[in-house]
């Protein structure tokens, strides 16, 4: 047995939770691998919407296991709110959710760090959600972190004040000392409940659930065009959101992985600073950001819209060997008399099919037009149901990328998902 990987291909904000909901039932475990409160991965059923930071997406199902990773940043405090959330609706967290001892724990100053640091970029900010997720990791790579195993030594408070000291220090430097005392507080309240909790060797337990056959999903955050080392750096986040983070991220081989499912818009869309070639600044952007209420889950930001970036798509999926494309919010774009896929970009009058290291604001997209479909979705059940523009739309996609998309989600329930059966054929005869 492998471990399946899904991930989002885009700038984040695909609709990771969803789709890991949807799929839970066909798998025993699901694991997060990287990031930390700053995703936000939204589930609705039984019309009511959940937002988890923390908690992996199939937390909801019975009958799944749930693991925080190794590669995994926790606040004690929005983990804690979380699992209160969720047990007040029926999810078994003390049977079935399991917590990495090598999670990296994200202190009070970590927040405060984070805030200093963006502040000190002046007109060059990131657009982080001043979580604290950076300065943990920096931490992390720094070997000055507390992990969540820590917690049950006796000399935590001393490893806690000897970091918290020296975050102090640094944060003077930046005459930034707004400290969070009642924060602290809360943090270590959380700290002393989190004990109860399960708190495991996850690289072994997953590794033996591996040779029990078991079924894995490991679940990203974020977005490929966001990893730290493959996506629009600077603009980045702190981990790597690629599959090559659930090796690290978990602790399994690289023989291990299997299926790799890559989550992508319609269309696309990004929140905070950084390169975006196919954003629309136009009525068109904006009714795409009404029509998909695109607001972020963590922060409420707006997110910005545009089309389709084929040129980003095709360089997501190589870097994660995608085997299974899942396309959402296809319902988005329902009403668009005319749709659009970026297929190149145009730098110094020089045709760019590929994704460069630099883009800036000279960059020109190359589009090709589609009739839209113009219709509601909510009925069709297969592929052969789809309009016919919609299906050339994802016929293109398949053609482009050279890989079959596998589910379509049409609405925000996890209902409202459909699998596209087609024998493993890229494309459908009309």
């Amino acid at each position: 047995m492998k471990i399946d990987v899904l991930l989002g291909l885009q700038w984040g904000d695909e609709g990771k939770g969803k789709i890991v909901d949807v799929l839970t039932p066909k798998y025993d475990i699901i694991a997060r691998f990287q990031g930390g409160p700053n995703a936000g991965h939204t589930l609705e059923f039984n019309e009511i919407k959940h937002v988890l930071h923390t908690i992996p997406s199939g937390i909801f199902r019975e009958n799944s296991i749930n693991i925080i990773g190794n590669g995994v940043v926790i606040d004690p405090v929005i983990l804690l709110e979380e699992i209160i959330k969720a047990e007040k609706i029926g999810a078994k967290i003390k049977s079935n959710l399991l917590i990495s001892k090598k999670a990296t724990l994200i202190m009070p100053t970590h927040r405060l760090l984070d805030h200093a640091y963006e502040k000190a970029k002046g007109n060059d900010k990131i657009g982080t959600t001043n979580k604290g997720i950076g300065p943990a990791y920096t931490d992390k790579i720094a070997r000055m972190s507390l992990k969540i195993g820590d917690i049950f030594k006796n000399n935590f408070k001393e490893k806690y004040n000897i970091a918290k000291e020296y975050h102090l220090k640094l944060l003077k430097t930046f005459d930034y000392l707004e400290i969070e005392e009642n924060y602290e507080k809360k943090w270590f309240e959380a700290i002393k409940l989190l004990e109860g909790y399960q708190c495991i060797d996850s690289e072994i337990f997953i590794n033996n659930s591996i040779l029990e056959n078991k079924k894995i999903l490991a679940e990203g955050a974020q977005g490929t065009m966001l990893d730290i080392d493959f996506g629009t750096y600077p603009f980045v986040t702190s981990s790597n959101t690629i599959t090559c983070g659930v090796c690290s991220g978990l602790g399994v081989a690289p023989q291990k992985i299997g299926e790799v499912f890559g989550i992508c818009k319609a269309y696309c869309t990004r929140v905070g600073s950084g390169p975006f070639p196919t954003k629309l600044t136009n009525e068109t952007g904006k009714k795409m950001q009404d029509q998909g209420h695109e607001f972020g889950s963590t922060t409420g930001r707006p997110r910005d819209c545009g089309w389709l970036d084929l040129v980003a798509l095709k360089y997501a999926i190589m870097i994660d060997g995608v085997t299974q494309l899942i396309l959402t919010k296809v319902d988005v774009l329902n009403n668009f008399d005319i749709i659009k896929v970026g297929i190149a970009y145009k730098v110094n009058n020089e045709i760019l099919d590929h994704f460069p290291y630099e883009l800036n604001d000279d960059v020109e997209v190359v589009y090709k037009e589609f009739k839209g479909w113009n219709c509601e979705l909510e009925n069709c059940k297969s592929f052969v149901d789809l309009p016919i523009e919609l299906k050339k739309y994802l016929q293109f996609i398949e053609s482009e990328t050279k890989v079959m998309v596998k589910y379509l989600s049409v609405g925000a329930d996890r209902k409202q998902t459909i699998e596209l059966n087609r024998n493993g054929k890229l494309t459908d005869e009309e």
